[in-house]
C-alpha cells in the first residue's frame, strides 16, 4: 500500500459486525454494510434515499418494473432495526419517490411502517422528491437535525460544512484491481463530512468521481464500499470513473 493510500484510510477500522468504524467531525460513527449509518452513542440509525414506490411511479409512465421495491427496502430496513435496536430512526430525505407515492403505497407496507414507529422514534428529513413530508405517518418532520457535531440533512451544501451528513447524491464506487473492476454503492467521507449511499432497492447510484462530488471535501476522500457482509474502505487511487 502506498503512502498516499495509507493517509486516506488510516482513520477507518473494521468492526466485528462488518461495519467500518470512523469519525466525522470528531464523532464516532459506524458505516454498516447495508448502507445505514449507526450512531451508537445516540442509539440512532440513519438511512438515506429509500425512494419508496419508485417502481409504481415508473409503471404509471409505462416503464414496467417488478413492483417489489418498497417491500424489499422495508425488509432490509426491518433487518437493520432488528440488528441494532435503535431508539431513533432518521430518514435522510427522498424517503418517497414522488408526491403521489403515499396514494400508491400498499396498506400492508403502511402497517409495517406503523409497526416500526411503535418500536423507535421516527424523524423524517424532507428531500427534493418528498418535500411535502410523509403525510399522516407517525414521527417528526424537519429540514435538518443536529446530533452532536453532526448536521443531518438531505442535500449537501456548498462550501465548508463540518459535520454535514447527507444523502441525495447516491454515491457509488467503481473499484479497479488486477485488471478487473466492480461497482458498489458506498459511503464517501473525508473525516469532516459524510455522504450516505441510497438505501432504496431501486435508487441507483452516481460514481463518486462525478463532477457533482467535486469541491465537497477538504482533502482526498475515501469510499467505504458495501459488500454482502462488510463495508470496506477503498482509497481514492483505486477508484475509477464510469
Amino acid at each position: 500500500m502506498n503512502v498516499a493510500l495509507r493517509r486516506d484510510v488510516y482513520a477507518v477500522a473494521a468492526s466485528p459486525c462488518g461495519a467500518a468504524r470512523t469519525t466525522v467531525a470528531g464523532d464516532m460513527v459506524l458505516l454498516r454494510p447495508s448502507g445505514a449509518l449507526w450512531l451508537e452513542a445516540e442509539r440512532t440509525l440513519v438511512v438515506a434515499d429509500l425512494h419508496f414506490e419508485k417502481g409504481s411511479a415508473y409503471a404509471a409512465r409505462g416503464q414496467l418494473l417488478p413492483p417489489y421495491d418498497t417491500g424489499e427496502t422495508l425488509r432490509r430496513l426491518e433487518a437493520e432495526i432488528e440488528a441494532v435496536r435503535p431508539e431513533r430512526l432518521v430518514f435522510l430525505g427522498d424517503s418517497f419517490h414522488d408526491s403521489r407515492a403515499l396514494d400508491r403505497i400498499s396498506g400492508v407496507y403502511v402497517s409495517r411502517l406503523y409497526a416500526i414507529a411503535r418500536s423507535t422514534h421516527l424523524v423524517w428529513i424532507v428531500g427534493n422528491h418528498d418535500a411535502d413530508g410523509p403525510g399522516g405517518l407517525p414521527g417528526e418532520v424537519g429540514w435538518e437535525l443536529r446530533i452532536g457535531a453532526l448536521v443531518l440533512r438531505h442535500e449537501p451544501q456548498a462550501g465548508l460544512q463540518p459535520g454535514e451528513t447527507a444523502g441525495h447524491l447516491h454515491p457509488c464506487a467503481r473499484i479497479a484491481a488486477l485488471g478487473r473492476s466492480v461497482r458498489r454503492r458506498c459511503f464517501v467521507t473525508d473525516g469532516e463530512r459524510l455522504i450516505l449511499p441510497a438505501f432504496g432497492s431501486y435508487a441507483g447510484g452516481l460514481n463518486v468521481r462525478d463532477a457533482a462530488f467535486a469541491g465537497l471535501f477538504t482533502r482526498t476522500p475515501l469510499a467505504v464500499a458495501l459488500g454482502p457482509r462488510r463495508a470496506q474502505a477503498v482509497g481514492w487511487a483505486s477508484l475509477r470513473g464510469d
